[in-house]
């Protein structure tokens, strides 16, 4: 993930957020991009429908994550066929800004944000990025609490490809 010296505008769906507040490293969003966006659809997931959940008040308490209504309602609508209602405002903000990089987890939301020439990253690049820059000094103990903390899937391939990528 390479991100040059121009202020970007970055917009994160609930998975980023929530896995990294989980794991206690929410602080990374704020350390790379100064100021995420999400969607009012993401607040409510992550903070109203979350309250009592893990991460909720860091979410909650974040500064530098600013929540916004996306304009294109018809846009969201056409999403909401395949996608759930974060998903789709999440990609309905990214392209109205439009964004630099989306925050997203899962599959289908990335395949749909290829489609519209969206660059996206998710926990896991946050993770190796923070390794890369020295941030933290282990990417697997942070992939091993995501999978224990925020039961987060992880295929065993996967799991040791990202190990090799963050030399560990």
């Amino acid at each position: 993930m390479e991100i040059d010296e121009h202020p970007i505008k970055v917009v994160s769906n609930s998975s980023p957020l929530i896995n990294l507040a989980i794991i206690g490293q929410l602080h990374l969003l704020e350390a790379f991009f100064k100021e995420v966006w999400i969607a009012d659809a993401v607040w409510h997931e992550c903070v109203v429908e979350g309250r009592d959940k893990p991460g909720a008040k860091a979410i909650e308490d974040a500064k530098f994550l600013k929540h916004i209504q996306p304009r294109n309602s018809n846009l969201i609508q056409l999403l909401r066929r395949d996608l759930d209602i974060g998903e789709s405002e999440t990609l309905a903000l990214a392209l109205e800004m439009p964004a630099d990089w989306v925050l997203l987890d899962e599959r289908d939301a990335r395949n749909v944000a290829s489609i519209y020439g969206l660059k996206t990253t998710g926990v896991i690049g946050i993770l190796l990025r923070a390794k890369n820059e020295k941030l933290i000094d282990s990417v697997r103990e942070y992939l091993d609490q995501l999978k224990k903390d925020a039961r987060f899937w992880l295929d065993e391939a996967f799991y040791q490809k990202i190990l090799e990528l963050a030399n560990e």
